[in-house]
């Protein structure tokens, strides 16, 4: 099988440092084995998208050479997709209505304990709206990372029935990732190690629908002095007229791959074709760490 990588920004703000380290990681993984690139953006939450930052997003990736294979895939665009296999694990009695409501979990030491599992509600039974949860018959106890080994995963939480959509009306993350990684071919995903826990529940999910599940690989996050995650609610600096190559650069240094001694000299073409031609997967630390420049 041919080697399909992806990133998949949401567009609740200007990519950042942090944002880039994930673009580059996975656009590198995807092309020193001659495979294709996609980009996606995750938009399925509109009430959070920023105005003009999915446009933004790409022409940042653009910006810094990241061109990608095939079009831009749009989770705004796919909600028939997503309600097809949400109506099919109901029907199934793989998938069932819920009206827990977030203080009631938070009571629950934050673990859902599956009350409404044999409640059989309906929303025309209920008069109010409902989440969607999966009826858990593959809890994941642990699976193996393509960088950090292998993940061993609290009982409690590999038990519970999660959230597959929200009683606010919208399509949830573990749902949504699935579904459009197997429909776009996704093989492997790249993505930062802040994800790391939520990767059990979506192989169950794969597991629930009999897919074959892709490998995963989560990357060092960027931290700021304060050590907190690089990210745009920490209001975290936009790369959108950041220097094109020093900023490569920074980013093959923070996932430790070699840079040539005249770096300096290249442009970004260069630089990622340099990046490609000397990709290391085995040297990507294993810990985040602080950004800092070259």
């Amino acid at each position: 099988m041919s080697y399909i990588g992806r990133f998949a920004p949401s567009p609740t703000g200007d990519l950042h440092f942090g944002s880039l380290v994930t673009a580059v990681a996975s656009y590198l993984q995807a092309k020193a084995q001659n495979g294709d690139w996609l980009v996606r953006i995750e938009d399925i939450d509109r009430r959070r998208e920023v105005n003009g930052a999915a446009t933004r997003i790409l022409a940042t990736l653009e910006r810094f050479g990241l061109q990608w294979d095939n079009q831009v895939l749009y989770q705004s665009q796919c909600i028939a997709r997503y309600q097809s296999i949400l109506t099919q694990l109901i029907a199934n009695g793989q998938a069932y209505y819920c009206d827990c409501r977030r203080q009631r979990i938070q009571q629950q030491n934050g673990i859902y304990d599956n009350l409404c599992r044999h409640r059989q509600l309906t929303p025309q039974t209920s008069g109010y709206p409902l989440a969607i949860r999966l009826r858990q018959s593959y809890p994941i106890y642990r699976f193996f990372d393509q960088l950090l080994g292998w993940q061993q995963v609290d009982q409690a939480l590999a038990k519970e029935d999660f959230t597959l959509f929200r009683r606010d009306g919208c399509y949830a993350y573990h749902l949504v990732v699935v579904l459009d990684d197997h429909f776009q071919g996704i093989t492997e995903v790249v993505r930062g190690a802040d994800l790391l826990i939520p990767t059990s529940r979506q192989l169950s999910l794969y597991q629930q629908l009999n897919w074959t599940a892709p490998n995963y690989l989560h990357l060092p996050l960027a931290l700021n002095n304060d050590g907190r995650k690089l990210s745009k609610q920490n209001r975290a600096q936009s790369i959108a007229h950041a220097p094109v190559v020093n900023t490569l650069a920074t980013v093959l240094q923070f996932l430790n791959q070699p840079l040539p001694s005249d770096w300096q000299d290249y442009n970004k073409e260069q630089l990622l074709s340099w990046g490609q031609a000397h990709w290391q997967t085995t040297a990507i630390p294993r810990q985040s760490k602080v950004y800092s420049s070259i």
